[in-house]
């Protein structure tokens, strides 16, 4: 069994980050290490030593080459090409402020407010029902746009598709539940959920092991890989670890890092049961 553990060097690892590191490892089989630094604008070269140097720390040990994103934009833009070639991409030239006043008018519109999903009101499609003259119009004036999946399109072309998760057993997918996603930005070549797609399947991931927050984003997940004619994983969810507040820990509590830890001269045994995971 194939796992991986796939880190964003946006901040330093915290209690949370070492369960689903250890939690992934204790799969058994093979242990793949990612580094998710395809968001330029955030990610930073130190934080990724910092992460290697924690699970170093951990006890943690991991297949080489550790696979970095922001190598492997081709991939990424091979499956886009793919997806242009099915016709369920189009070009989104909203910008955010455009797509909070839409989403606040559909309020008070007669069919409705807009939904909500997982990822917050889904996007009202504004762009979608644009006519193909308009969108060459603004393309050739050289607007700024990202890339949408057009879900509805696309679950259409694949019909039911199913996983196997090793809580809940077989899962339909609902992509709808996520709007049109954005696949693609000037400032980011792919998005999460593309990028985690291609990356799974390159990688042979035979088991996916994440945390109970990102369950719902199989869903648009396997959309994907039916699109792009991928392997299926196996998924697996755990718990999260939460602060003393009762919130699920994120990477601005600096005294939860696993670096503050260690200097405070913690061992790795108590992180590990510090993190549930003893």
């Amino acid at each position: 069994m194939r796992t991986r553990f796939a880190p964003s060097p946006t901040g330093y690892l915290h209690l949370g980050h070492a369960h689903a590191a250890l939690f992934a490892f204790a799969q058994g089989g093979r242990f793949v290490l990612r580094i998710e630094d395809i968001d330029p604008l955030r990610c930073r070269p130190h934080f990724t030593d910092a992460i290697l140097q924690d699970l170093e720390w951990l006890g943690l040990r991991w297949e080489e080459p550790v696979r970095h994103q922001s190598q492997h934009m081709d991939e990424y833009q091979s499956a886009l090409d793919i997806l242009r070639k099915l016709g369920v991409l189009y070009p989104c030239f909203c910008t955010r402020s455009q797509i909070q006043g839409e989403i606040a008018r559909s309020v008070h519109a007669p069919h409705g407010p807009a939904q909500i999903g997982p990822d917050g009101a889904h996007y009202p499609g504004t762009c979608r029902v644009l006519s193909p003259l308009e969108r060459d119009h603004r393309l050739e004036q050289g607007q700024a746009y990202c890339l949408r999946l057009d879900v509805a399109k696309a679950a259409k072309i694949v019909g039911a598709v199913t996983w196997t998760d090793l809580g809940l057993g077989t899962q339909t997918a609902t992509p709808e539940i996520f709007g049109d996603v954005v696949l693609a930005r000037k400032d980011t070549p792919a998005s999460y959920h593309l990028a985690v797609v291609v990356d799974d399947a390159l990688q042979t991931i035979d088991l996916v092991t994440r945390g109970q927050d990102l369950r719902d984003a199989t869903h648009i997940h396997r959309l994907l890989q039916a699109l792009l004619d991928l392997p299926t994983p196996l998924y697996r969810h755990h718990g999260l670890i939460l602060g003393p507040d009762g919130r699920r820990l994120a990477k601005r509590d600096q005294s939860q890092t696993l670096g503050s830890l260690r200097r405070q001269g913690f061992t790795p045994q108590q992180v590990k049961e510090m993190a549930d995971f003893s």
